[in-house]
């Protein structure tokens, strides 16, 4: 199934700090197509050669490259060649990374860009035990706060007597989320996704482990490229099969960007994706009488009136909470973390 979309990707982005410009120099220009520790694979033409990163990116504060990153370089053609600048992103998919503390612990709070320059995101759900519409929430969020366009990728429909209960719950859940249902196994319903999978576009694939991630990239390539492996039967989740993010090209010319599969995604400061994806709550909390309301107690709450009468459901404004509250906080504590950094910087 498939929903009309007017959703936008090349938002203006100049205000981006992370990323630059390409500048007016002799310097030639690729893509991040993998990461392999410090080297860097670039992706220019026909060839794939390894990079390392100028100097001046450990000694300024500036933004490493990621996979999907156009970056510029200084060529070498019998050794690694120097990355030089990283161009400015049309999109991004970011997550929290404390460095291996708590959310709680602020000195480490830091945005960790996972992938960039994407124009879908294929976020793939299991139909068994192992689905979460909470969690395909909280990716839509991220992928619209992050300026992509949200395809909710439903597999295992073999395996499923209902799914046109499950299309609907994601349908209601933002008119900007696209919904497909497929068995990559059995090749059901991949033919719905040629219309994404054109030559010169970047998807990215996000998803828990076990949700047959791996599968649909190798039905989409037409060729075993991913490792794959089935699910715990005792709890329907999955192996990691992917360790590494990296670019695929297909035949057509499109590109995959496979992401390792993750239990759970981190919520950064999302807001404006919440509010895009949570659109009827935003345009309800406009009709409130204070313009700062919080929907508790405040008299002339439109929020409020909305589920008192039955227009919004309480689950739904629940799960917005939730996902406002867990922004929120990420917000908090960046700028907790930012603060802290600057102190440490004036007292040298």
């Amino acid at each position: 199934m498939n929903k009309d979309n007017n959703t936008k990707i090349n938002k203006n982005n100049t205000d981006n700090p992370s990323t630059e410009a390409v500048p007016e120099t002799n310097d030639k220009k690729g893509r991040i197509c993998e990461i392999q520790k410090n080297t860097f694979i670039i992706k220019y033409g026909a060839e794939e050669l390894s990079g390392k990163l100028n100097g001046s990116f450990y000694n300024e504060d500036k933004v490493l490259p990621v996979v999907g990153d156009y970056v510029t370089f200084l060529y070498n053609p019998v050794g690694d060649s120097t990355i030089t600048s990283v161009c400015e992103r049309k999109s991004l998919l970011k997550r929290p990374d404390q460095s291996g503390h708590s959310i709680g612990f602020v000195k480490t709070m830091k945005e960790q860009v996972m992938v960039a320059n994407f124009d879908y995101v294929f976020i793939v759900a299991s139909l068994n035990d192992n689905y979460n519409f909470n969690r395909i929430a909280r990716y839509v969020s991220i992928t619209l706060e992050g300026n992509g366009i949200p395809v909710v990728i439903l597999t295992k429909v073999d395996l499923c007597s209902n799914p046109g209960r499950y299309v609907r719950e994601i349908e209601d859940l933002s008119d900007k989320v696209r919904v497909h249902t497929i068995s990559a196994l059995y090749g059901i319903g991949l033919d719905e996704l040629d219309e994404y999978v054109e030559p010169g576009k970047t998807i990215a694939i996000l998803g828990s482990s076990g949700v047959g991630k791996s599968t649909l990239v190798n039905a989409l390539a037409g060729s075993d490229v991913m490792k794959t492996s089935g699910i715990r039967e005792e709890d329907s989740k999955g192996r990691h099969t992917t360790t590494n993010r990296q670019i695929i090209e297909l035949k057509n010319g499109a590109f995959l960007i496979d992401t390792p599969g993750m239990r759970e995604l981190g919520m950064c400061d999302v807001s404006e994706g919440i509010d895009e994806t949570f659109e009827d709550i935003a345009e309800l909390a406009l009709g409130c009488r204070f313009s700062d309301c919080k929907h508790d107690t405040e008299p002339g709450c439109a929020v409020k009136r909305a589920i008192e009468g039955g227009e919004l459901s309480e689950e739904r404004y629940n799960l917005y909470l939730r996902l406002q509250g867990e922004s929120d906080h990420a917000a908090k504590m960046k700028r907790i973390a930012k603060a802290r950094k600057q102190c440490k910087g004036k007292r040298l």
